[in-house]
């Protein structure tokens, strides 16, 4: 004999299992805030940033986000689309560098948090041989016409020095340099592929050459040409920087800067932040993924081992994608603690 069953006990076990089935589906909701968005992210030409690009895809997927493949773009077209809400993010924003392009992005996108506060860093390079043979300390040394014809290899009477290509900031930084520095007629940027030139530099130097080249860090030309040991930083008599960056004049000084022919070292370019650049209603409408943008960070160093990997051939699509997710693994405590927060501020704006 089965015993009677009220309807109250009946609704009240139908309610019972109903809240036992919604629990998980709850849950789920929770722990990917992001389930059911699409996230374009876009990344620079630069393909040294391409790693961290691919850590934040990472885990924003991570987050439940349908991220697309990322859109590579020129910094002018970038900070235009991000503002317009053509591309979401990117996190190759390089500032006081990038200051030039406030007026463009900021009326539609915002810097949310910081992928390396400080450190990276920006001059212009000689091989050490060179330099120590013929006394190079400055970039005034290459008005001296003996100076130059150690780096002319085409005989037009300018120093050849591997720059940066149209459309990156620093392009427009060295080329005021060169004019404040009175360098017009004496230095001759190489604006080619970055990469490319680059190699071509590494090349010449291993068969005894003399090289003349921008860089910046984290990058992997640092790693294979180590100052101190393959090339010397360059200074500048004094800082001289386009109206955009002047108030950070007085930070181009680095102290105890390796490699540097001078210490305290003047190299006419202050330290700058790498950060995330955010289309302000994405950032709105997607608390979490603001929230891991302005709580995740990923180590110089790291950058700067990636880096080499890449140079050394590990370059595909699919090797930056398994880099980004050894470091991610390598990190999972870190990481853990980001997306925790991020989910913590899902939930608070009910996400």
């Amino acid at each position: 004999m089965h015993p009677i069953v009220s309807a109250t006990g009946m609704l009240k076990g139908a309610g019972l299992a109903l809240s036992l089935a919604v629990l998980p589906a709850l849950a789920a909701a929770q722990d990917t805030p992001g389930e059911g968005a699409m996230v374009t992210p876009a990344r620079a030409t630069w393909d040294t940033g391409w790693f961290p690009a691919a850590v934040y895809s990472r885990l924003l997927e991570e987050l439940g986000y349908d991220v697309q493949r990322p859109t590579t773009l020129d910094n002018p077209p970038f900070y235009q689309s991000v503002a317009q809400g053509d591309v979401d993010f990117w996190v190759n924003g390089w500032f006081p560098l990038h200051n030039t392009y406030r007026s463009t992005f900021e009326q539609g996108a915002e810097l949310i948090g910081y992928v390396a506060q400080g450190g990276a860093l920006q001059g212009y390079l000689v091989d050490k041989k060179t330099a120590d043979e013929h006394g190079i300390t400055s970039l005034e040394d290459f008005k001296d016409p003996e100076i130059k014809a150690l780096f002319d290899s085409d005989g037009n009477g300018k120093a050849e020095m591997v720059a940066c290509p149209p459309g990156w900031g620093c392009e427009l930084v060295i080329a005021h340099h060169l004019e404040a520095y009175g360098l017009g007629e004496h230095v001759e940027p190489i604006k080619a592929s970055y990469s490319a030139s680059m190699a071509d530099a590494l090349g010449r130097y291993q068969e005894g050459g003399s090289i003349f080249f921008y860089t910046w860090t984290p990058n992997w030309t640092v790693g294979l040409l180590k100052p101190g040991e393959d090339v010397v930083w360059l200074t500048v008599d004094e800082a001289n920087l386009p109206e955009d960056q002047k108030e950070f004049e007085d930070a181009t000084v680095v102290e105890g800067l390796e490699g540097c022919v001078e210490d305290p070292c003047n190299l006419g370019w202050p330290a700058n932040d790498i950060r995330p650049v955010v289309n302000s209603e994405f950032a709105a409408n997607n608390p979490s993924a603001a929230k891991l943008f302005e709580v995740a960070r990923i180590p110089i160093e790291a950058i700067f081992a990636q880096n080499a990997r890449m140079f050394d051939g590990e370059d595909s699509e699919e090797d930056i994608r398994r880099h980004a997710d050894e470091w991610i693994m390598g990190h999972r405590d870190e990481v853990d603690a980001w997306l925790t927060q991020a989910r913590e501020a899902a939930m608070a704006e009910g996400e």
